[in-house]
């Protein structure tokens, strides 16, 4: 025990022997509780004089005595007044109950009071199905419209132009079925892709895509003949199907171009393409049947580009032209009249539609699913407010961003979506008939 101990102990010991005799005379003090007052109990002893004693420690505890009052500042900085005007009522957070069972349509319905992304992902689901929802019949008519226009059966049947696009990792991956799903029930007007979103289909009809891992060395896949996409595992072979089955397509299309004076765009050489594969698995094979347009403006960035250019010496002159594509795509936003933008990804496939798109001066729902951010600039990143600001999307959409994976985001999506709407109207069509 250090001195300052035994001084301690001393001085308590001083002090309940005080305490006795001051009880005795019906003068209770209590002992020391604090620091503070065990020296003021020492200075008494000192001093030999428990009335100063006492004097002192009641001045103590009345000079630290806490105010009754909170400080008006801390109480205006703290105990702000709520303005419950502000507040949506209608949507208070609450998540998923699972003592309710397992419902994965209403647990995906709970997401739009969840929060965060979760909240971001419940718009989303509210905005595509305005997409769907909307008719020509629920606007007043307009006087300068063509005079198809006033027909009532027109106005009825005349829907929302919808215009898909996604990178070419979503068709690499099993979202693929999701978009497929979309293009085999006619429920997309017109998409847009990377090139290796084109290519990558027809591949997966020849053979198949692996799961693998992110980590797996690249110079050990690069020695083995495997290409890594993300997680995901293509055989070099797959590639070299691709060119066997493609070049021979290339020169028909040149004998065309030469004999019938054919211009081919990469939407028509697209277009072609879902013709021959003649497979339904394929996207563009019910791209082709349903006659939807196609647009690839990077054509040539990726492996299609390789047997291009790999044809441009065995048989020289096919001529892609990309000119009548952007005045296609524009056509279809210009002459929409409602338009609906959905995105997966960013790069040229965003900024394709939203420029044909500011044609119209902007669409009229707008949903974003990414992982980009806004900082640097880019446009793959921008928020809708950038897309506003340059008149692509109208200034009163509610338009959504998703950040998130879009292969996890879009399959569930489609189940909220265009999956419900898809097998409604098949349901109503067979009572109808």
């Amino acid at each position: 025990m250090n001195p300052d101990q035994n001084e301690t102990k001393t001085a308590e010991a001083q002090l309940q022997q005080q305490s006795e005799q001051m009880t005795n005379q019906k003068n209770e003090v209590k002992a020391p509780q604090t620091p503070l007052e065990q020296d003021a109990h020492k200075s008494g002893n000192e001093s030999d004089d428990s009335e100063t004693d006492h004097s002192t420690v009641r001045q103590y505890k009345t000079s630290n005595q806490a105010p009754k009052e909170i400080p008006t500042l801390a109480k205006e900085s703290v105990l702000v007044k709520s303005n419950d005007s502000i507040v949506d009522k209608s949507h208070v957070v609450k998540g998923y109950d699972f003592n309710d069972g397992v419902n994965h349509k209403a647990l995906l319905e709970s997401y739009l009071c969840t929060g965060f992304q979760a909240t971001h992902f419940g718009q989303a689901c509210e905005e595509v199905n305005q997409m769907l929802k909307w008719r020509l019949s629920d606007e007043p008519v307009n006087p300068d419209d063509d005079e198809e226009f006033f027909d009532e059966d027109v106005r009825k049947n005349t829907k929302c132009t919808i215009f898909l696009g996604y990178t070419s990792n979503m068709i690499s991956a099993g979202t693929r079925e999701s978009i497929r799903f979309l293009a085999e029930h006619k429920m997309v007007d017109v998409m847009v892709s990377s090139a290796g979103g084109i290519e990558e289909d027809f591949m997966k009809c020849m053979a198949d895509t692996y799961v693998g891992a992110f980590d797996v060395n690249g110079e050990w896949l690069r020695k083995n003949g495997i290409n890594r996409i993300g997680n995901l595992l293509v055989p070099n072979d797959n590639y070299c199907m691709l060119e066997d089955w493609l070049m021979p397509i290339l020169d028909k299309m040149l004998e065309e171009q030469r004999e019938h004076g054919i211009v081919w765009s990469p939407s028509k050489l697209i277009h072609r393409l879902g013709k021959e594969i003649n497979d339904p698995r394929s996207v563009y094979y019910w791209a082709y049947k349903n006659d939807i347009p196609v647009f690839c403006p990077a054509i040539t960035d990726g492996a299609i580009g390789d047997v291009i250019y790999f044809h441009s010496y065995k048989n020289p002159g096919l001529i892609l032209d990309i000119a009548q594509d952007v005045r296609h795509i524009n056509r279809k936003a210009v002459h929409a009249k409602k338009s609906g933008v959905i995105l997966l990804g960013g790069g040229v496939i965003k900024h394709h539609i939203l420029n044909a798109n500011l044609m119209r001066n902007g669409a009229d729902f707008s949903v974003f699913v990414n992982t980009g951010n806004e900082f640097d600039g880019s446009d793959s990143g921008a928020r809708p407010e950038e897309a506003k600001s340059w008149g692509k999307i109208r200034a009163n959409c509610n338009a959504v961003k998703v950040h998130a994976d879009a292969s996890f985001i879009f399959p569930l999506l489609v189940s909220q979506t265009f999956a419900p709407y898809h097998f409604e109207q098949k349901k109503k069509a067979e009572q109808e008939g």
